[in-house]
């Protein structure tokens, strides 16, 4: 089949009118939850904490996702193959066996699918890293790629989903997945990395060993977590913390009330731990009201003689040292001004200075004809000014140093004013050699700033100092018990409201636990009886000649438990015994392959694919048969990719005539992997036509009745596989489809279901098919109904009418017709 002839999927299972999800599939646990929940005789108020405890368990991904089934794989430079080769399936239910020789390529194939979507191989764990690092193909090692196209329940084109890798080792690869209308984002932000582990949709030869030889905890939770227990522990859990939460703080503020109240009986002098006494102590409930009033008044008494010895007792002076610092830098600034006053430099600075006056005068008057000081005629000219400038700038150059040293006064001065800070709040006590400190700012002469500077620090300081040991010694000497029991009182006042306050939600918290604990064991008991069930019903299609019956498979612990195991109940013979000490190979397989099926085909699951590598393996002839059995079962609610060298099970679906699809896996010179379709229900009925046509002597009854029944069968397949695409884009669900399909039992009805998504419409379908395949299609289809009829179909040239058929199977299957 190529690419432009794959259908597409169904929408995901849903529950008949009786309640139930159709055979072999599980209702979601969302569904049931949201069921029981609104049937419960609870009280809103429980309802909204259950609500939003259940919601608060869903996962978050880039958006909001359908089932998925896999459109096409194409894989590059990966195990054994090198050059680029593509399998394109059929994205919908329906089994399609993917067989080939041992070293074909197709284990190869089925390996890509699951490291394009996981990173990584279980074949590959536990193995030695030899095992591990032939994963690049030798004849292909310049680029490794799997590309994976997606059909997503809803969407109308394809998602890619692609792993590519960089480096030597397999860890070293990125992968991106491409979504219409969503754009391209890395894989691990996608919302089914949780899935892939709850409902691994992968299964190889050396996983179904793996299935029934994991230690008891681990089997256990394989199956706990597809029952939905995660979901309703992580609810069950949420309200939990609230529980505790509340209930912890009602008994915190309880348990205070007795020291807090002897505290307050020792302050009985005092009218306000009388009052706060009877508040305590008032029937019901504290007076809250009288106790927030009380606490109320506790600021007026800090505005007082305690709240001027409290802002004392924290009075913070100059840093001396940095006062210090700031003198010393100051006073030698003042010092190098000093040392230059007499020097070369400062005369250079005057005269500089000097000059550039006498420079810009001579600017402001260039007509004056003398000098303004000495009264010279004719000695400020233009040679004058040029010789002035140079000059000007010589003496600058000697003028530096002067320069420096004025500068870095300016800077020690600002320095040491900026350590003059005014605080929030001045002591009454600190007044006056506060405001000495203060005004230091507004001392501009150096010298006197820092004199003053060192003197007002040292005296504020030492004022400071003074009050602070006061006060503290004055707080120390005033009794604050009252101050002290009313901020502790109003720490309790409040701990207590809010728990008074909670104590109605701790009511419907605890209703609400109690309903998800019971919901909870009675969906696990429902959904692991559900799950017991389909393992039997598979076990029992492939135990077929043996003498193993499997009782009871069942979850015992808890997740919390330290000892909890997965129990499988069998008998032998009618006589009790342990399952994996008495099954063969191939019959431990078999109830691994009964496990696994039921898991990875919960309703629960993302997955509308299921992709399993060499089951066969260990498997005698009867139980093959009954493999091919629940692999069809399986494939009206799944697609099922299976990987097979052993040519039982093909032979299997044939001789049972169960429907299949089958891919076969060639390879050639330098891992050159080709994949051809070995049979494809139009494929299948056009060559039939085909021959039927090339028959010699045809008689005139197998050109007018049976060639045009097999052209028909041609045409009804493509319509099957048209409605399966209308029906997904519409986001119908695959119950739905299914009871259409049964019902559309003439070619017409058929027909309108693959273009309108409704059996009724036959009216229609002529103008439909005359639109969109144009006006030669509508004879076509009337010859091929015509075949069904006494006189049957005329049809002139036989090979012309297959291919004239076949050409309108390809339009109608084809998904870009079926918009």
């Amino acid at each position: 089949m190529t690419s432009s002839e794959q259908p597409t999927p169904d929408a995901r299972p849903s529950m008949n009118p009786a309640g139930e999800a159709p055979a072999g599939q599980s209702v979601p646990l969302a569904d049931l939850v949201e069921a029981r929940l609104a049937e419960a005789d609870l009280g809103e108020p429980v309802k909204a904490l259950l609500a939003e405890a259940l919601g608060g368990t869903e996962t978050q991904g880039t958006s909001p996702m359908g089932r998925i089934y896999l459109d096409s794989v194409s894989v590059e430079g990966f195990r054994g193959i090198g050059p680029r080769t593509w399998l394109n399936l059929s994205p919908r239910p329906g089994v399609t066996l993917v067989v080939g020789r041992n070293g074909s390529g197709k284990s190869s194939i089925a390996e890509a699918v699951e490291t394009a979507f996981t990173g990584t191989n279980m074949r590959w764990l536990g193995q030695d890293a030899t095992r591990t690092s032939n994963w690049r193909n030798l004849h292909q090692s310049s680029k490794t790629e799997v590309e994976v196209k997606l059909a997503i329940e809803g969407d109308t084109g394809r998602s890619t989903l692609t792993r590519t890798w960089t480096g030597n080792d397999v860890g070293d690869c990125t992968g991106t997945f491409r979504r219409p209308g969503h754009g391209t984002v890395p894989l691990d932000q996608v919302d089914w990395k949780q899935a892939l582990t709850d409902y691994r949709p992968f299964l190889s030869y050396v996983d179904l060993g793996r299935m029934i030889s994991g230690k008891p905890a681990q089997m256990y939770d394989s199956i706990a977590t597809i029952l939905g227990l995660g979901h309703i522990s992580a609810a069950y859990n949420r309200l939990g913390q609230q529980e505790k939460s509340l209930g912890d703080a009602v008994k915190a503020s309880k348990n205070e009330v007795p020291e807090l109240k002897d505290a307050l009986y020792a302050l009985q002098d005092d009218d306000r731990a009388v009052q706060a006494l009877i508040a305590i102590e008032t029937k019901g409930r504290p007076d809250f009201e009288t106790l927030e009033g009380l606490v109320a008044g506790l600021p007026a008494t800090d505005v007082g003689l305690l709240a001027e010895l409290r802002a004392e007792a924290d009075v913070q002076g100059p840093d001396l040292e940095q006062v210090g610092a700031a003198v010393d830098r100051l006073r030698e600034a003042l010092a190098g001004v000093e040392d230059v006053r007499l020097t070369g430099a400062e005369d250079a600075l005057q005269r500089a200075n000097l000059l550039e006056k006498a420079l810009a005068h001579n600017n402001r008057h260039p007509d004056e004809g003398s000098c303004p000081v000495c009264g010279t005629a004719q000695v400020l000219d233009v040679a004058w000014a040029a010789g002035a400038s140079a000059q000007i700038a010589m003496l600058r150059q000697e003028a530096k140093t002067a320069e420096d040293a004025r500068s870095e006064l300016r800077a020690a001065a600002r320095a040491a004013q900026n350590l003059v800070q005014t605080p929030q709040r001045i002591p009454a006590a600190l007044a006056d050699p506060w405001n000495a400190w203060l005004a230091c700012r507004t001392v501009s002469d150096p010298g006197e700033l820092a004199q003053r500077v060192h003197d007002t620090a040292l005296t504020l300081a030492d004022a400071c100092a003074a009050v602070k040991d006061n006060a503290v010694r004055e707080l120390e000497k005033r009794d604050e018990r009252w101050r002290q029991l009313v901020t502790r009182l109003a720490s309790w006042t409040q701990k207590a409201r809010a728990a008074a306050e909670g104590e109605p939600r701790l009511g419907h918290i605890k209703k609400a636990r109690a309903w998800v604990k019971a919901l909870s064991a009675e969906l696990r008991e429902k959904r692991m009886e559900g799950f017991t069930g389909h393992s039997q019903r598979i076990w029992e299609k492939l135990r077929q000649e043996s003498d193993i019956d499997l009782q009871s498979v069942s979850l015992q612990g808890s997740e919390k438990a330290t000892v909890r195991k997965l129990v499988m109940d069998v008998t032998v013979d009618g006589e009790e015994a342990s399952a994996l000490s008495v099954m063969s190979q191939g019959e431990q397989h078999s109830l691994a392959l009964s496990l696994f099926l039921p898991r990875a085909a919960t309703a629960d699951s993302p997955f509308g694919f299921i992709v399993i590598d060499d089951p066969v393996q260990s498997m005698d002839p009867a139980k093959v048969n009954g493999l091919a059995q629940v692999l069809h079962e399986l494939g009206e609610h799944r697609q099922v990719i299976v990987f097979t060298h052993d040519t039982r099970l093909q032979r299997a679906f044939t001789t049972q005539e169960l429907t299949v699809t089958v891919f076969e896996v060639e390879r050639g010179k330098s891992s050159k992997v080709h994949v051809k379709p070995v049979t494809d229900p139009v494929r299948q009925a056009i060559g039939d036509a085909r021959a039927l046509a090339s028959t010699k002597n045809l008689p005139e009854a197998a050109r007018t009745h049976v060639l045009p029944s097999l052209c028909r069968i041609a045409l009804e397949n493509a319509f099957v596989e048209a409605a399966w695409v209308q029906h997904h884009r519409s986001g119908g669900s695959e119950h739905d489809l299914h009871a259409a399909v049964a019902d559309a039992d003439k070619l017409m009805k058929m027909a309108a279901l693959a273009f309108f998504g409704d059996i009724g419409r036959t009216d229609d379908v002529y103008r439909e098919l005359r639109t969109r395949c144009g006006p030669r299609s509508v004879d076509l289809l009337k010859q091929c109904q015509s075949g069904a009829h006494a006189a049957g179909a005329r049809i002139a040239d036989p090979h012309r009418f297959v291919d004239e058929i076949n050409d309108l199977a390809q339009k109608v299957r084809r998904a870009e017709v079926t918009k």
